[in-house]
């Protein structure tokens, strides 16, 4: 799901300890940020296509504030735990930094973000899910600048010989169209989910939502209760019942489900693209997530923060708030296939008239990130080891969910 998910990866290196932070006001921000234009250079980074795109978009911004410079340098996400922690020793952070979502925690934890002026960036303008991720210990450091989240794609056609013509709703019907799809419609799986491979807990962790479970109290993290085990036990019987592959190639799962090899798969936007460019273009729909108790998916992208050693900080929150608008939103999406992190974007007619989207939009309302521990990169590095035990080795779901917990007890929550 392109590089950006490196940044899974940067967490621990970026837990860096005995860091203070302050969480008092910065009422001072807020109204130099809300008053005049933009002066000075701000230097940005970002990482993987945005890096690429985002020093030529930024040109509209200079053009309203023309005295001031926005310099973006990219960097490569392989690199950006390295570059990022060196700045931040060394005090020579730039002013504002992407940051993927499960970043936040660790890079919050060194003190070295700016906390959000509350007035100027208003919580209930971005998606509920995406703002929590910004959200360490209480405070808010930085904007959600993008998104992403999760549904089901799937053949229109088999689906309909399958007896499901608009898709699944429910559990039930994801579990029964699979079957049918394989049995009456001529596919050889009937979905396609993560057999524990790494980043499984994005494909898991929904069907524990959507079951009412939580991953966390707040304080500590809380794997195994009922709720997550009934889910592991739902998400495993796909693969004992060998409806869902269980060690698909990689660059596999888009050419079988093309050929119609492969009846539905759980993914996120980006596929459409990817799924069109193969010749799939109109055979198939978006379903959200099966519902359980709830209709939960997953929710990730990444942030955009200012750093506390900021040079031009006033000048950086300037450049947020112009990311934030809803029409500079829909541009960026324009440019990059971003999807808006402002919920009020969502009304444009370049994102309300594809009903791909729409699903995807709808979805992003409930949708849920794990918590801003800086831990968690660990935790879900576990989390992904004993899935693929339960998937792919026929573990017991309930036995696997103890040892989950066992090790992110151990680990703890970094807080």
């Amino acid at each position: 799901m392109r590089k950006r998910m490196i940044a899974v990866a940067a967490c621990a290196a970026l837990a860096l300890g005995g860091c203070g932070r302050d969480t008092g006001g910065n009422s001072d921000t807020a109204k130099a940020v809300g008053e005049g234009k933009a002066t000075g250079e701000i230097t940005v980074w970002a990482m993987g296509t945005e890096g690429e795109k985002l020093g030529e978009f930024a040109k509209a911004f200079t053009a309203e504030n023309p005295d001031a410079k926005v310099t973006v340098t990219p960097v490569p996400w392989d690199a950006a735990t390295q570059k990022l922690t060196g700045a931040i020793a060394a005090k020579q952070t730039p002013d504002v930094s992407m940051i993927g979502t499960t970043m936040q925690g660790g890079l919050a934890k060194t003190g070295a973000l700016d906390p959000t002026p509350a007035d100027l960036f208003p919580k209930d303008t971005y998606f509920p899910g995406a703002w929590d991720t910004t959200v360490v210990d209480g405070t808010s450091y930085g904007v959600p600048w993008y998104v992403e989240t999760r549904g089901i794609f799937y053949r229109t056609d088999l689906a309909a010989k399958a007896g499901f013509p608009d898709g699944p709703k429910t559990w039930a019907d994801l579990h029964a169209m699979a079957a049918a799809m394989k049995s009456k419609a001529g596919a050889k799986w009937g979905l396609n989910i993560q057999p524990g491979k790494t980043g499984s807990w994005q494909s898991v962790l929904p069907f524990g939502w959507s079951n009412g479970a939580e991953i966390t109290d707040g304080r500590q993290y809380t794997f195994d209760t009922p709720a997550m085990a009934e889910a592991l036990t739902y998400y495993q019987s796909f693969f004992k019942e060998q409806l869902a592959p269980a060690n698909l190639a990689q660059g596999a799962l888009e050419p079988a489900f093309v050929k119609g090899e492969i009846g539905a798969f759980m993914s996120g936007p980006w596929h459409v693209g990817i799924i069109n460019e193969q010749g799939g273009e109109g055979t198939y729909a978006v379903a959200p997530m099966p519902v359980g108790k709830s209709s939960t998916s997953f929710i990730g992208g990444s942030n955009i923060a200012v750093f506390k050693d900021a040079k031009n900080r006033d000048a950086a929150w300037k450049f947020l708030a112009w990311l934030s608008k809803p029409d500079v939103q829909v541009k960026w999406y324009q440019t990059v296939s971003d999807l808006p992190a402002v919920q009020s974007a969502w009304q444009d007619p370049a994102l309300t008239g594809d009903p791909m989207l729409k699903v995807f939009g709808e979805q992003l309302k409930s949708a849920k990130a794990p918590p801003a521990f800086p831990t968690w990169d660990q935790v879900a590095a576990a989390f992904d080891v004993e899935v693929e035990k339960v998937c792919v080795g026929g573990a017991d779901p309930a036995a696997a969910l103890k040892a989950i917990q066992q090790q992110a007890t151990a680990i703890g929550t970094g807080a």
